[in-house]
């Protein structure tokens, strides 16, 4: 899918004029990026609005009969559930979803990935075994919920906001943070649920952005810490210590073993330095959230770009989210670098046709109402302004949800649409970045990997600044290009993962968004 193009307003008869987009010669629909109000002229397309449009949202430039498809982007979006006429505001009074072929053209539209001839780096930690990280965190990682008090008061302890004086030694540590979840007993033990979590936090466990690790249990639980570790191929070491509540005496003695043996970690995790290394090391996780109608002109695309040129300096980035890209996948299969990777998204794609079936739910349960509130119809829709966070670059593997990633470029990470569940699984799979497009104004962030947040419009930028690292609006303005922006946000990329803070991290926010996907029946 090519980037859409702004050109000038399209004229009209109103007293100013009046912003269109169409974004495809063949779709039915342009994009208001105004009110629209009822009679005004879209001279462009010679139609004249019937009703009142909201910004971001679609109006028909053609009549379309009831059952015929709607088009956007020059792709299905959905299906007419009665006429509609031309000028009228199409949304989901009169557009649903419906059953059509997609054509996979398994790898057809591969083509070669030129190197860029200029280097691009930033300032990051080499570990010792020749990771790279971003950041540089000690974690607090719970077996199950019922560590999960004791872990959080562990890394209390050390909040800068309430102790400075517990790190005010180590001022090359971010920080002491606790990931707990809700999970790790009364679930089938022999079962993916279970396996799935054992991954994630064995993801976390050895992440590059975590110095050191504290793995603690209450010792009865079914994710017993002695299994997670053989499943994941790890063992206890210095710089990964397990203990559990009932063997150390309680939770007073937990928390006060847990405080001395960060003490204890906290000299070796100070000791690094940043230094120069290739912008390869960088392995983004690509997320959108509360979109909204730009989210597929602006922002997305934008980060789109920037992907373009990551890997182009040989760095990766994973697209997740696979209900988000339900029905725009056949544009994805024709980037497989072989059939059988494109055969891997399909197959993942049929899983969720058949849990949905199972969980007697429709994958179209997203957009969400604040997605549908910004302009997005149908799944279909946002899936189509989704895939756009992937550039143009070839699709080189797809892996389940938290498995390691190893490939280099662009990959592709089975996970569910909301935003938290699909991070965790990214940053599990070595994600050291996450970049996160919002249309409506979502508050996230991430721990240890920063987030780094693109408004799609600058509405959303005047209004929730505080939250936005970047605003992609000033593409609908005319004021700079995808393009161009897309190389501004690939060096704000380079500066975060350098060390600056972004808004999200200046926010505190990171450790109440780990959340691993459970997928098992609770006993």
């Amino acid at each position: 899918m090519s980037s859409p193009v702004v050109g000038k307003p399209v004229a009209s008869t109103a007293l100013r004029p009046v912003r269109v987009i169409r974004l495809n010669p063949a779709d039915d629909v342009v994009i208001a990026l105004d009110q629209l109000m009822s009679g005004t002229v879209l001279d462009g397309e010679a139609v004249t609005v019937s009703g009142l449009i909201p910004p971001g949202h679609k109006v028909a430039t053609r009549d379309i009969g009831q059952g015929q498809a709607v088009h956007r982007y020059g792709q299905i979006i959905g299906f007419a559930s009665q006429p509609i006429r031309a000028g009228q505001h199409v949304h989901t009074h009169n557009l649903a979803m419906g059953e059509f072929a997609r054509d996979y053209a398994f790898s057809q539209g591969v083509r070669a990935t030129v190197p860029s001839t200029e280097p691009a780096t930033f300032q990051g930690i080499v570990r010792e075994d020749g990771r790279v990280a971003t950041r540089n965190y000690i974690g607090i990682l719970t077996s199950v919920n019922c560590s999960a008090t004791v872990a959080r008061a562990i890394a209390d302890y050390f909040r800068r906001d309430i102790r400075p004086e517990a790190l005010a030694a180590f001022p090359n540590v971010d920080g002491v943070v606790a990931l707990t979840h809700g999970s790790g007993c009364a679930i089938d033990s022999e079962g993916d649920g279970l396996a799935m979590l054992q991954r994630t936090l064995g993801g976390y466990a050895c992440h590059s952005n975590f110095a050191s690790v504290l793995l603690v249990g209450l010792g009865c639980e079914t994710n017993q810490i002695s299994r997670l570790l053989e499943t994941q191929g790890l063992r206890e070491h210095d710089r990964l210590r397990t203990f559990t509540i009932q063997d150390t005496g309680g939770t007073s003695l937990t928390i006060a073993k847990g405080i001395e043996l960060v003490r204890q970690m906290l000299p070796d995790a100070n000791d690094v330095k940043r230094e120069t290394v290739s912008a390869s090391h960088l392995t983004i996780g690509l997320q959108c959230g509360g979109s909204d109608g730009y989210s597929g002109i602006t922002a997305n695309p934008v980060l789109g770009a920037a992907v373009d040129l990551l890997v182009r300096h040989g760095g990766t980035a994973i697209l997740s989210e696979t209900p988000e890209i339900y029905g725009a996948e056949h544009l994805l299969t024709r980037r497989a670098v072989t059939p059988e990777v494109g055969q891997k998204l399909v197959d993942r794609i049929r899983w969720w046709e058949a849990y949905a079936q199972r969980q007697e739910a429709q994958i179209n349960n997203n957009p969400s109402a604040g997605n549908k509130a910004g302009g997005l119809t149908t799944v279909l829709e946002k899936s189509l302004g989704g895939i756009a966070k992937a550039g143009s670059t070839n699709l080189v593997e797809v892996y389940e949800y938290a498995q390691p990633v190893r490939a280099r470029g662009l990959v592709f990470m089975d996970t569910p649409g909301y935003d938290p569940v699909s991070a965790t699984g990214q940053v599990a799979g070595g994600a050291n970045l996450i970049c996160f497009t919002t249309g409506r104004g979502s508050a996230y962030g991430c721990a240890p990997s920063p987030s780094v947040k693109l408004a799609t419009n600058t509405a959303l930028w005047q209004r929730q600044s505080d939250d936005m690292d970047l605003n992609c609006g000033e593409v609908l303005e005319g004021s700079t290009t995808i393009e161009q922006l897309g190389a501004v946000l690939f060096k704000l990329l380079l500066d975060v993962a350098s060390g600056t803070r972004s808004r999200s991290e200046q926010h505190g926010y990171g450790q109440n968004e780990f959340v691993p996907w459970q997928i098992s029946a609770i006993m």
